[in-house]
């Protein structure tokens, strides 16, 4: 057997390079290309020549069988078109030829790229020692680098960069001045950290004392390469990372350091406000301090401190628990400042600062204001606008009528807005709060507006206390009742009042009937009505109850019978005596004609039970009577109790011009005798018998 060797060398500048040195079997088959690198997107193609005595059964490229076409004795070959680099980790496409023998014979290629032009060529130094570039390789991608020391006294610098490979080579020039491509690096130095801000410091590495720095906009100290910068605003017990690169000039920046993180110390923010009662000596004031803590993180709280000052004299102090959120003080009526400081294990928190305005005698309070209740709960105040406000207002609200102590409540307003929404969590449904609303000044906190109001107005309102006894006449009753309409303990704002009214023997209930009636009180504050129009001697269902926005509360019933009207039992029987009256004064010229026709015998005493039949005898005979015949008439009327003799004459002058209405004066109680201008003498007698009978029955009534 005869051993055959292939052996390429090229030569570069510094080095030989062996492309391949192989051994070729003649026993074997021989696949070509044989481990070569192929260029990318070419269209190689692939042969195999058999051992002697075999035959080429297929051939595969990368485990896919390919046609083959015959390039000579027993010789075969097939072409792949546009070579792709494989996206597996090991580049290689294997090759396989499969013959005769059974044998199969295996070789791997590669497929690259041409070399690409270096790009982004960029070269800086640290220290002024040495020089590193860096570029990016092209189609491969990634960052290369390159360090090479720096040339003494050089300031400009160029430099080539070659790419060589299998398949080619490329190369691409650059040029720097070496001043303006100084990149620091940075060390951290420490972190002092407080509730707000924090003092950061580091150091610049390498020979570069005497350049000019600039850190993250910050300038710092060139002379020692040393650099320290104050953070802040920051939040308190907040969590920070931070890092730092800097330049030369402001023309390269370094490399970022490594992450440095702390977190700010906890803090204490003080809400100060205060309650003002004058003393009883007019000289002087309580003023009770009140303060709410806003506290980022955990803290302790050893004490408060307060402290305070009048008119320009020596500041007193006052120390509180910690435990502790108000206090009290006694002060003049003169302007004074006041401050509130929370003393910490470590150090204080800011000082609160407030203003007692001077005593103002003529000060006069504001007007309050009713404030209507929502559907959510909630409140949304508004005031107006005051000019003369130069630090924001102050809204502070409290629970009206109950008799513990009012837990006070505000909240601060910037001066650019003149409404405050609070939520409904804040407040309770049917109880009352107040609103003062302050305006902050130079000299202090002045009252602006009350507003009062609910949250959510409820219906069980008290129920009205009814004066006894009731005042009432045949026609009307008046009722009084007496109610607060401003108790602060009130579950609702009570609008007016309702009277309902009812007959006594419905069934039906007050205010529900329909025969009854009902009266509005528009007012609050008047507490009495006058029902008119009422039946007399009967009984009536009256109920009071207060009304709300929502409604009518629970009612006060009372029950009152209307007096008798005697008036009106009166008025019958005086109609007739009028009527009698006149027929005397009209028919006295006649008065022996109707002598004769009313004539009463003498000593005879009519009894009631024959006074029927006596008035129908009188009746029977005035009708055969003419006015000529008739002259007078005595009738005598003997009660049966007391044998009381009543008589009464009657004597009357026959007239013309009027006319009886009624032929029947004895139909009942309800009638009695009217004249018209029209009829004759024969029309007044007849009248004057109509109410000669209806007097005598009323009579005959009044004895039985």
């Amino acid at each position: 057997m005869t051993e055959m060797f292939e052996i390429q060398i090229s030569r570069t500048e510094k080095h030989n390079i062996v492309h391949s040195v192989r051994e070729i079997a003649v026993n074997k088959a021989k696949l070509f290309p044989f481990q070569q690198v192929l260029r990318e997107g070419s269209s190689p193609t692939f042969c195999c020549i058999p051992p002697p005595g075999a035959n080429i059964t297929s051939m595969a490229f990368r485990n896919k069988p390919y046609n083959l076409t015959s390039v000579g004795d027993k010789v075969k070959a097939f072409v792949v078109n546009n070579l792709k680099i494989p996206k597996e980790l090991i580049k290689s496409l294997l090759l396989s030829c499969f013959v005769t023998n059974g044998k199969d014979y295996n070789v791997y290629n590669y497929v690259s790229f041409p070399p690409q032009k270096p790009r982004n060529i960029s070269c800086a130094t640290t220290d002024f020692i040495s020089v590193t570039c860096r570029w990016d390789s092209g189609k491969n991608g990634g960052t290369h680098p390159c360090t090479f020391p720096v040339v003494p006294q050089l300031q400009v610098y160029n430099i080539s960069v070659v790419v060589k490979d299998m398949l080619g080579e490329e190369m691409e020039s650059h040029s720097f001045n070496i001043s303006e491509r100084v990149s620091p690096v940075v060390e951290w130095d420490k972190v002092d950290k407080g509730a707000t801000d924090a003092n950061v410091s580091w150091s610049i590495q390498g020979n570069l004392t005497q350049n000019k720095f600039i850190c993250q906009q910050q300038s710092c100290d060139s002379a020692r390469g040393f650099c320290k910068v104050r953070l802040k605003p920051l939040l308190p017990n907040t969590r920070y990372v931070i890092r730092v690169r800097c330049s030369v000039n402001g023309n390269l920046w370094g490399d970022w350091t490594k992450h440095r993180s702390f977190t700010t110390d906890p803090q204490v923010t003080l809400d100060v406000w205060r309650r003002i009662q004058p003393l009883s000596d007019s000289y002087n004031r309580r003023v009770t301090l009140l303060w709410k803590q806003y506290i980022a993180g955990t803290v302790n709280i050893q004490r408060y401190s307060v402290q305070w000052s009048q008119e320009g004299q020596t500041w007193e102090d006052l120390n509180v628990d910690g435990e502790h959120n108000k206090t009290e003080i006694s002060i003049g009526l003169g302007k004074c400042e006041i401050s509130v400081k929370a003393v910490l294990h470590a150090g204080s928190s800011t000082p609160a600062h407030i203003i007692i305005p001077p005593m103002d005698p003529a000060e006069s309070l504001p007007v309050q204001k009713l404030l209507s209740s929502g559907t959510v709960g909630g409140f949304d105040l508004s005031w107006n606008e005051n000019t003369t406000v130069t630090c924001g207002y102050t809204v502070e609200w409290c629970i009206l009528g109950h008799t513990a102590p009012c837990p006070l409540q505000w909240m601060k307003v910037p001066k650019e807005n003149n409404t405050l929404y609070l939520p409904a969590e804040h407040f309770k449904a049917g109880f009352r709060y107040t609103f003062n609303i302050y305006g902050c000044t130079e000299n202090g906190d002045t009252l602006l507006e009350t507003q009062t109001g609910y949250s959510q107005e409820l219906l069980s309102v008290q129920i009205p206390q009814l004066l006894e006894p009731v005042q009432s006449t045949s026609s009307s009753v008046t009722l009084e009742w007496r109610y607060n309409e401003d108790d602060p303990a009130e579950p609702a704002f009570v609008t007016g009042y309702l009277v309902t009214v009812q007959d006594a023997g419905s069934d039906v209930l007050p205010g529900k009937a329909a025969d009854g009636f009902q009266v509005s009180v528009a007012d609050p504050r008047k507490k009495s009505v006058t029902i008119e129009g009422l039946q007399p001697d009967k009984e009536y269902s009256f109920s009071v109850s207060a009304l709300t926005k929502d409604g009518r509360g629970v009612p006060a019933n009372i029950t009152i019978r209307t007096k008798i009207n005697y008036y009106s039992y009166l008025a019958k029987p005086l109609t007739a005596i009028f009527i009698l009256l006149a027929c005397i004064v009209l028919l006295w010229s006649t008065r022996k004609t109707l002598k004769e026709v009313f004539v009463y015998p003498a000593g005879m005493n009519i009894k009631t039970p024959e006074f029927d039949s006596f008035l129908h005898e009188t009746e029977q005979k005035l009708q055969s009577q003419t006015v000529d015949d008739c002259t007078s008439c005595d009738i005598e009327i003997v009660t049966k109790s007391n044998a009381e003799i009543i008589k009464t004459p009657y004597s009357a002058l026959v007239q013309e011009g009027y006319n009886p209405q009624s032929k029947d004066p004895l139909q009942g109680a309800n009638s009695a005798p009217t004249f018209t201008p029209s009829g004759s003498k024969n029309d007044l007698l007849t009248v004057c018998k109509d109410s000669l009978h209806l007097l005598t029955r009323s009579s005959s009534s009044a004895a039985l």
